[in-house]
């Protein structure tokens, strides 16, 4: 995809001249770079939590499936 960037002149005398160490393109020097970058925001691994657990009981009247059952006790509960 062709697209145009404004960069720092610096930074830009600085690529190039990575680019030509290496010998490769400029934009071969961009594209790593900016691989680079959006890998640095990707997780790594999944992030772990503890997820707390509740014990309770429920009214054996209560059919859960009934949304104004559940409204209604929890109106009687307030």
């Amino acid at each position: 995809m062709k697209t145009t960037l404004n960069l720092d002149q610096r930074l830009m005398r600085e690529a190039k001249r990575l680019a030509a160490e290496r010998g490769v393109t400029l934009m071969s020097v961009i594209e790593d770079a900016l691989r680079a970058a959006l890998k640095e925001r990707r997780p790594t691994s999944p992030v772990a939590f503890d997820m707390p657990v509740v014990m309770g009981r429920t009214g054996s009247d209560i059919d859960v499936a009934d949304k104004n059952a559940l409204h209604d006790r929890m109106d009687n509960r307030r």
